[in-house]
């Protein structure tokens, strides 16, 4: 339940037969003290044209948050609302389940790379630095080991610098994501990294690169991770 009495509950319509049906549909329950409560079902692409529209449900629509189904250390209601409008359309309506957490699972990438292996939708890094800023990513594919560059468009970089900055992908090259036993790499071009973490999860770096045409998403290059989250869709 919102801050202004609403509430969002998503999921994916079945068939007797257990076969997918209507999929990406939001049920919406709206409920205040100016009106009766009343649901409605509606496609995630609806949602959207009526945000575009100007529909007289725009302020409902807009405060309703994805369903956390865990408590993020990282993350509140306003990291969560804005980040949600730029997400892949893939990615709409689904929870979030956390997937790996330095708070639960200790600083290692081996480890966070062994909690990725058995996911197969978009991720979202979020750190938080010593100096109490978040930023993070969102990857179109779980992070891995890889002898090449991977990813989609659909992968971009975000800073909350005062407000959400979003830098997506720039056209100029695919260096999107990049994994190895030492290192996690995004976005790269001209010898910088849009973002780079250590093997122990402990240090990183953040330059402005070709890939995104980010600006640096910590206060500093040279940061120090405070807590990192990722979140995956389910």
């Amino acid at each position: 339940m919102t801050g202004h009495g609403k509430q969002l509950l998503t999921k994916t319509l079945f068939t007797l037969k257990g076969r997918p049906m209507l999929p990406d549909i939001q049920i919406v329950y709206y409920a205040n003290k100016n009106k009766d409560p009343f649901v409605e079902i509606i496609t995630i692409n609806e949602a959207k044209r009526r945000q575009s529209c100007g529909s007289y449900e725009d302020e409902q629509l807009e405060d309703l948050l994805p369903v956390l189904k865990d408590q993020s250390a990282l993350l509140d209601d306003i990291h969560v609302e804005k980040l949600a409008a730029h997400l892949p359309a893939r990615t709409q309506g689904y929870p979030w389940r956390l997937a790996y957490s330095t708070v639960l699972h200790g600083t290692s990438l081996k480890t966070l790379y062994r909690n990725m292996a058995e996911l197969d939708s978009p991720v979202i890094l979020v750190i938080k630095d010593m100096d109490n800023q978040v930023f993070g990513a969102l990857a179109s594919s779980p992070f891995r080991i890889t002898d090449h560059c991977y990813g989609t468009g659909e992968t971009f970089l975000f800073t909350f610098n005062t407000d959400l900055k979003v830098f997506h992908w720039s056209g100029e090259d695919s260096y999107f994501i990049k994994g190895d036993k030492d290192s996690l790499q995004l976005g790269a071009g001209g010898g910088h990294f849009g973002l780079w973490l250590d093997a122990d999860l402990c240090r990183g770096c953040s330059s402005p690169c070709e890939t995104f045409n980010n600006e640096t998403l910590s206060k500093r290059e040279d940061f120090v991770i405070q807590d990192l989250e990722i979140w995956t869709f389910d």
